[in-house]
């Protein structure tokens, strides 16, 4: 019997698989695709943004550098991780298709941020994120089966069977990870709610008979949106129909060009499709994110539009978060209530996600409260306050949980701390232990770390930035746990230590 089976081998799943097998965990990774290779997972279909927040998720496990060269990326003369200052982000992105100007981002204003060696944020592709993430998890002894489909999961006190053709899985935990579509999320009884769609959109690639007649970037239109790639013929498409047309047919040739022309206000043509798909707006989020010994993370437990590039990180951030909790409840050493706060600190998120693409898409109407709102928007965006805002929200930096304690720091993703020596914070993580940083000169808290040194990670030193504070009390998926003063409370740092990572090992 495996520890978790995993359905589902997108990043989400391969992600939490990875941090699974980091600690120890027997995984299995079922796959409905009987292949990994598609052309929508491919530049330039495949092609989707890492947010700050998700870019550091893979630095702090070891992985930015493969990351970046399977996304084709080189040094970024912009990353100056050994500055005194961080630098100024370089691209901010959009809201509504209304493009930002990262020279408007306050830097002082933004919470608690330090130089790092990750850039602000990775264009990459599904390809490239899942074929760095699969080389990582065959190593870290996780076992991915593929063209295997989900028909019924069946729950018991102690364990969960997956059924799947003649086949019978057997786990202690399942997480669904299978997407918008989930198989898991039905069968286990899910509760699934939200509002329904107001648009279609359309993704394609396409011969363009005249792509002149087209304009570059985001275009919004007193008839919908339209977006045109920087590659030849990828063309994204917007039309509020109430999400009339029907996912399950395949839009042809003569729908696809009427919906850009409408969109657009041209006369193009399209000579030939050759990929075309459609999607929503529709937007769901099931009510838990866990069912007994069941689980989801990623698309399976939140659908919205793709506007704002927010659903593969999000995803990211729930597999980060669930699987150092996760492994710590089938190692047996997991504090009362851990798994539980997934739900707690991660359902907020989905919700705010579900409600950030549906302002966009109030934004984007195409009638006159619409084009209020749009207008209100762009005077907002145009200020430096109202870009600082929109660029917190889509880093990612602006995401804090709710863990107590009277510190900003604490309940927030940990700036990357640095060490005299160099060490930094990130370099300390990728074992997927917690860290508890102690830059007291005393080094007050190195004995009361004891115990805990399967699951806590010891460093102590003086630091080029310690933010004013004595020590830090990290948790594994990079989340301040805990942080005290120059002269750190013992007390309270064990306190913190036994919430987060339970009993100490004697």
């Amino acid at each position: 019997m495996q520890d978790v089976v995993i359905v589902g081998a997108g990043p989400v799943g391969l992600f939490l698989a990875c941090e699974l097998g980091l600690a120890g965990c027997s995984v299995l990774v079922l796959e409905r695709e009987p292949e990994s290779r598609s052309p929508w997972r491919a530049d330039p279909l495949g092609m989707r943004g890492l947010s700050a927040t998700s870019v550091e998720a893979f630095y702090r496990r070891g992985m930015l550098h493969p990351l970046l060269t399977a996304s084709g990326v080189h040094d970024d003369p912009g990353v100056q991780p050994d500055a005194d200052e961080p630098s100024p982000p370089r691209s901010v992105g959009h809201f509504a298709g209304m493009v930002l100007d990262p020279a408007k981002v306050d830097v002082a204003a933004l919470p608690l941020r330090l130089p790092s060696p990750t850039p602000e944020g990775v264009m990459t592709s599904l390809e490239a994120v899942e074929a760095v993430l699969s080389e990582r998890a065959v190593k870290l002894g996780v076992e991915i089966r593929r063209g295997v489909a989900v028909s019924a999961i069946t729950q018991g006190d102690e364990s969960v069977v997956v059924h799947a053709g003649e086949h019978e899985y057997a786990a202690r935990w399942v997480v669904g990870c299978d997407g918008g579509r989930s198989a898991v999320r039905g069968l286990a009884g899910f509760e699934f709610v939200g509002t329904e769609p107001q648009f279609t959109g359309y993704v394609v690639l396409a011969t363009i008979a005249d792509p002149e007649k087209l304009s570059p970037g985001f275009n919004l239109t007193p008839t919908g949106m339209y977006v045109q790639m920087p590659a030849e013929g990828h063309i994204g498409m917007m039309d509020f129909d109430g999400g009339a047309f029907d996912r399950s047919q395949q839009p042809t040739r003569e729908h696809l060009q009427a919906v850009l022309r409408r969109v657009s206000g041209t006369d193009v043509t399209l000579s030939e499709v050759h990929l075309a798909s459609s999607f929503t707006d529709r937007a769901m989020q099931t009510t838990t994110y866990r069912l007994g010994r069941v689980l989801l993370a990623g698309d399976a437990a939140h659908i919205h539009s793709p506007l704002g590039g927010q659903g593969l990180n999000t995803g990211i951030g729930d597999a980060m978060n669930l699987g150092w909790k996760l492994a710590a409840t089938v190692h047996g050493h997991a504090p009362d209530g851990l798994l539980d706060t997934y739900t707690r600190e991660r359902h907020p998120i989905g919700t705010w996600v579900l409600d950030w693409t549906r302002a966009q898409t109030m934004a984007m109407r195409p009638d006159p409260h619409g084009q209020a709102v749009q207008g209100l928007i762009r005077d907002l965006i145009g200020t430096r306050d109202g870009t600082t805002y929109v660029f917190e929200k889509l880093s990612g930096s602006a995401i804090r949980y709710e863990l107590g304690g009277e510190r900003s720091l604490v309940g927030r993703n940990a700036p990357d701390l640095r060490l005299e020596d160099g060490t930094r914070l990130g370099d300390l993580m990728q074992d997927g232990r917690g860290v508890a940083l102690d830059f007291s000169a005393d080094r007050r808290l190195h004995g009361s770390a004891t115990g805990w040194e399967n699951r806590l990670r010891y460093a102590g030193g003086t630091a080029k930035n310690d933010l004013g504070l004595g020590a830090v009390l990290v948790r594994p998926d990079g989340v301040v746990a805990w942080a005290g003063d120059r002269a750190p409370d013992r007390e309270a740092f064990e306190q913190a230590a036994r919430q987060w990572f339970g009993s100490p090992e004697i």
